[in-house]
């Protein structure tokens, strides 16, 4: 379904290094590197995030009911992602918790304000 999700940067080197750290914690590695664009992952086989300078030369804006969401393996992980996220600058948009009793989740914001999430399903 989903092959990857671009994210605009207004500094492009900061953002690269922002989820170089963060989705490194979770084994992704740059995958990709062309001119104005990264991708991280952790395989080409598995969804990705790209950074990106946008096309139009305006500057990103995050948007408007729009959220990443990143299945990981537990609880824990969960929790030391969102750590990961908000030491490096990110902020925080809902700490670690339960969520209605379906899965557990934190939110957080990057360095140019898109929102993401982190999350383990309930088994």
């Amino acid at each position: 379904m989903i092959g990857y999700v671009t994210i605009g940067a207004s500094d492009f080197d900061r953002s690269v290094a922002y989820y170089d750290a963060l989705l490194g914690t979770i084994g992704a590695t740059r995958l990709m590197e062309i001119e104005n664009f990264t991708l991280i992952g952790r395989s080409m086989q598995e969804p990705a995030i790209a950074v990106v300078r946008p096309f139009d030369g305006n500057g990103p804006t995050p948007g408007n009911g729009l959220m990443v969401a990143l299945q990981l393996d537990s609880q824990e992980a969960v929790d030391a992602f969102h750590a990961k996220a908000l030491e490096l600058g990110g902020s925080d948009e809902g700490a670690p918790g339960d969520r209605e009793g379906l899965f557990y989740a934190a939110y957080f914001r990057d360095l140019d304000g898109n929102k993401f999430c982190s999350f383990v399903l309930y088994t």
